[in-house]
């Protein structure tokens, strides 16, 4: 498994994660239940270790990539710029999860206050891993970019597909 396989199987979780995480913490919130609350902060935590070895791994799966017909350094570029700030969001989450962990496990007066804090950094945690997302797919789903050629704009354009000439 070279770093690009890595870098794919590994970088879906934190996304997932956070979303997951975020469903979790609401219900605990809304229910007032401490291991509801514990296992969102779980998953936050292990989603921040996900994207450490995801971070880990794009350098690698960047240098793979990066010179293939269609993929080029400027969506790669993007890419990396957003699952940076990413990163930053979500071991900061992980951080302040353990600190939430703590707090419940050990009934601290404070620990409602983390839960809101951690469900804020989810919230932004969770728009930058669909750009990071969108931004990863367009790497190599060149369909996905907001510059994509559809059949249909081949074919108003003249090109080949479908197109019936007259002599």
């Amino acid at each position: 498994m070279n770093d690009a396989h890595l870098h794919m199987v590994v970088n879906h979780f934190p996304i997932i994660g956070i979303i997951l995480g975020f469903g979790v913490l609401i219900a605990g919130i809304i229910f007032k239940n401490d291991s509801v609350k514990n296992t969102a902060y779980c998953l936050f935590i292990v989603g921040a270790i996900f994207a450490a070895v995801s971070m880990a791994t794009g350098e690698g799966a960047e240098e793979m990539v990066e010179d293939m017909p269609s993929v080029g350094k400027k969506v790669i570029h993007e890419h990396e710029e957003m699952a940076e700030k990413l990163a930053i969001v979500l071991y900061l989450l992980g951080v302040v999860s353990i600190a939430g962990l703590i707090a419940n496990i050990k009934k601290h007066s404070q620990a409602k206050l983390v839960s809101f804090l951690v469900l804020t950094i989810a919230a932004v945690g969770i728009f930058l891993g669909k750009e990071t997302g969108t931004t990863g797919g367009e790497v190599r789903h060149t369909e996905i970019r907001a510059n994509a050629v559809t059949n249909s704009d081949t074919i108003q354009n003249g090109g080949e597909e479908g197109e019936e000439h007259e002599e």
